[in-house]
């Protein structure tokens, strides 16, 4: 059985999904009452592959907010990740994804040394971030919408915005070597670990981001807003494909330009039998039923009896392994969600 660990987007999301499903006690409560608020089973999922294979999992909402993200606050959100992960173990979930801002507030704090809760030894062997699938998952969408939209990608420029990420570094090294682009920009704060990847790709360009946006035929965007930050104040070619990789995934609310197309990236549509419903919980606008691909490569490996921490620790994605956990997808039933 595999084991999901979610979010909700802000507060106000939060109070009312608790009404809906008959927290009464949560909805009618402000932030430091959810700071102190136990994680939650709240959904039983049940997946049928294309190949007929059959298996179920359990939807955890651990009652993290990204107001907790706050610096006065970035104990409780620590506390909730860790408690999600002890909850998910004592279920005896074989593999369960780290969603959301769950993996990054895990290796942005090096949670890693934290692996006694209460009474629980975290087993990290059990739990994945989900970031190789959403890696591959953002570039499938890249090769296959760009050239819909007349970009011819051996002639194209794509800025990768959170470059020296977990998943932005694996996007650039795909881009790289399998999709072979002809310009990369590489935007990130941290300006040593900036240097680091362009040595290693042995290409890239290091611009700031409204040096590089203007340029770009592709964005894919994976990294947290800069504050004060105005992406609509900075003009974007015509046409442009802007992958929105992030979360929450809502640039397209922020960018009104005139041929700029948005894809919700790191998303999958399937083919399968699948009963779920916390994925109507989050406020996309998209049609369908998409699912986080992060999610997806719990799934996958459940599917494959793959039980061991696929996408673990930063920059530790290899092509060989997107590749291994692309092919899964593919074979289960997953397709990269494309332009509507």
């Amino acid at each position: 059985m595999f084991g999901l660990i979610g979010h909700l987007t802000n507060l106000e999301h939060a109070q009312g999904k608790a009404h809906e499903l008959g927290y009464t006690e949560y909805g009618n409560q402000g932030l430091d009452f959810w700071c102190s608020a136990p994680p939650q089973i709240i959904d039983h999922v049940k997946i049928t592959s294309l190949t007929g294979q059959v298996i179920e999992g359990k939807y955890i909402e651990s009652c993290f907010l990204p107001e907790m993200l706050a610096q006065r606050r970035i104990k409780s959100a620590i506390r909730k990740v860790l408690n999600a992960m002890a909850t998910a173990q004592k279920e005896g979930l074989n593999i369960t994804a780290l969603g959301g801002f769950s993996s990054v507030i895990f290796e942005n704090y090096n949670l890693s040394q934290n692996k006694q809760v209460r009474n629980v030894e975290l087993d990290f062997t059990r739990f994945t971030t989900g970031n190789t699938h959403t890696a591959y998952i953002i570039c499938r969408q890249l090769e296959i919408c760009g050239p819909q939209l007349g970009i011819d990608l051996a002639q194209a420029t794509v800025a990768v915005c959170g470059a020296t990420g977990d998943i932005g570094s694996a996007v650039c090294r795909w881009l790289d070597r399998k999709t072979n682009v002809q310009d990369l920009l590489l935007i990130a704060r941290n300006r040593d670990r900036l240097n680091e990847l362009q040595s290693e790709l042995g290409r890239g360009k290091i611009m700031d981001l409204e040096e590089a946006l203007p340029l770009a035929d592709i964005v894919v965007w994976v990294a947290s807003m800069p504050r004060g930050v105005d992406i609509n104040g900075i003009p974007l070619k015509k046409p442009c494909l802007l992958i929105d990789g992030g979360y929450p995934k809502n640039l397209d609310r922020m960018v009104a330009q005139e041929g700029v197309h948005f894809l919700k990236g790191g998303l999958v549509e399937h083919e399968i039998e699948m009963d779920f419903r916390f994925m109507s919980w989050a406020d996309m606008s998209v049609a369908g039923q998409p699912l986080f691909a992060c999610f997806a490569e719990a799934m996958l490996l459940e599917f494959e009896q793959w039980h061991t921490n696929f996408s673990w620790g930063r920059n530790h994605i290899t092509l060989e392994k997107m590749e291994q956990i692309g092919a899964a997808s593919l074979k289960h039933g997953f397709r990269p969600l494309l332009l509507q």
